[in-house]
């Protein structure tokens, strides 16, 4: 019996594919999105998407948040405060005016209860949108953003406020009680601000 290269070959799961740090979204395409989603009455979308970029958590968090982790009583918080999955340390984040009515009408629409979860699956084995779900959501604003999906991921919405924030302040010890990071190390090379910062300068130097 010949064995001898009969092996099955697996190529990479990362073949022919763009691995690294995706890339924030530009505000001209959060306020695109946002519109065409008010626009076609995508409610729940439109919550999930603002919440997406004010909370700045990873997937994983985002959508297994409950309606009273960011509703008390029939007020909307106008901030949270959540447990990581992955750090297991508590971070928080701010839940603007717009993100606020978008979840309040989502919540309504889905007659939601505060101990539901706030983007319920519509698949049965599911009690929460999955994080495949999300990024399969995600894609789709790609696309319709007319952007390409190599280049954006889950993270995408995570970086994006982050990234404005230090873009504005350049005070990277906030970005990093944001993003709920435990170094600071960590939130340089996630914002690749290093790489930024210097490509900025030499632009600004001319010789």
């Amino acid at each position: 019996m010949e064995t001898s290269g009969s092996a099955v070959q697996h190529a990479p799961w990362n073949k022919g594919k763009i691995v690294g740090q995706k890339a924030p979204f530009k505000l001209k395409d959060i306020w695109a999105l946002r519109v065409r989603l008010q626009l076609e009455g995508r409610v729940r979308e439109l919550a999930l998407f603002n919440l997406g970029i004010d909370s700045k958590l990873r997937g994983c968090d985002l959508v297994t948040l409950k309606v009273r982790d960011v509703r008390h009583g029939d007020q909307m918080a106008t901030r949270a405060i959540v447990m990581q999955h992955k750090t297991q340390r508590p971070v928080q984040f701010e839940i603007t005016a717009g993100t606020r009515d978008a979840l309040q009408n989502w919540i309504k629409q889905a007659s939601l209860k505060s101990d539901d979860f706030l983007f319920p699956s519509r698949l049965h084995e599911s009690p929460h949108l999955g994080t495949r779900q999300y990024a399969r959501i995600l894609g789709h604003w790609v696309d319709e953003l007319g952007l390409d999906r190599a280049d954006y991921g889950t993270h995408s919405i995570r970086r994006t406020k982050a990234t404005l924030i230090y873009r504005r302040t350049k005070n990277l010890r906030a970005v990093q009680l944001l993003l709920g990071h435990a170094k600071l190390e960590s939130t340089v090379r996630y914002l690749g601000v290093e790489v930024d910062d210097a490509l900025e300068i030499s632009e600004q130097t001319e010789i």
